[in-house]
């Protein structure tokens, strides 16, 4: 696996289809990087959106097929049930040499390259939603016609929102499963927390700003140390404290059982969506 986090010389000309929250988030990442909005053109199919983000961005918004013809990559941000129809729609308008980059959960990039003309470069992206406030965590996968300069292409456009790691195909449906869904994971915690410290006698905003301030400081701590995790709990943790006492409670209650066995539903439910998208492609 390989992790970048730098940026580079952003692409020609770049289509965005799908100007949801994640399409959003990439656009105004690029936009905060210093792309020309010149070079960037965007689909919706609200009126209302177009408007909206043509006024906030200054770029160009389009239909789908005028916004890949000659575009030199086209990122795909839509759900996965409407995969295969925007990739019918698209397919005659795309240059032989043009990157399609998909963002959408458990479609595979046979999938994709079987709703496209042969030998179309795919690559596949899995994000997260911490991308918002540049601190996303994407992995990709190129596909079989993509070579190391497309990968290189992905990177350039995900590192305006956060790191980028390159993997292999067969990993993202553990991707999805850590840090696709790990958010939902982080404030499911932060949640109980918070409830946790209102249970305890505490006024919900002071609660609050414990518990997203410790979250923050410990993952600052964890990535800047460089130390195992099981360290760094080990220096909390005093013996017969009060950390080993709520420690204790977790353990008995299994919870580090619990976070494999959500991991892994979350990983058979990626693969499930994968499999839907092939029969939707076959027909079967």
């Amino acid at each position: 696996m390989t992790v970048h986090g730098t940026d580079r010389r952003p692409p020609r000309r770049l289509a965005l289809l799908g100007a949801g929250v994640m399409g959003e988030t990439v656009l105004s990442g690029l936009v905060r990087a210093g792309w020309d909005p010149a070079t960037i053109v965007a689909t919706d199919r609200r009126p209302e959106r177009v408007a909206e983000l043509e006024a906030a961005y200054g770029i160009t918004m389009s239909s789908n097929v005028d916004a890949v013809a000659g575009a030199e990559t086209v990122l795909l941000v839509v759900k996965p049930q409407d995969m295969t129809s925007l990739l019918g729609e698209i397919a005659p308008a795309l240059d032989a040499t043009t990157l399609v980059v998909s963002m959408a959960a458990g479609v595979d990039t046979a999938t994709l390259e079987a709703g496209l003309p042969a030998g179309q470069p795919v690559v596949r992206v899995m994000p997260n939603t911490p991308a918002q406030v540049d601190e996303g965590m994407a992995a990709v996968a190129a596909g079989s016609s993509a070579t190391d300069d497309h990968l290189e292409r992905v990177r350039d456009i995900l590192t305006a929102t956060g790191r980028v790691a390159v993997v292999p195909e067969r990993y993202l449906d553990a991707v999805t499963a850590i840090s696709g869904s790990g958010p939902a994971y982080l404030f499911f915690v932060v949640e109980a927390m918070i409830e946790a410290g209102v249970h305890l006698g505490l006024p919900r905003d002071t609660s609050t700003e414990l518990v997203v301030q410790t979250m923050l400081g410990s993952a600052k701590l964890l990535r800047e140390s460089g130390e195992h995790p099981a360290i760094l709990r080990e220096r909390v943790t005093s013996p017969g404290g009060t950390t080993a006492a709520a420690l204790r409670e977790l353990e008995d209650h299994k919870v580090r059982a619990a976070f494999l066995s959500a991991m892994e539903a979350a990983r058979d439910r990626s693969r499930d969506l994968a499999a839907a998208a092939r029969e939707q492609r076959t027909g079967a």
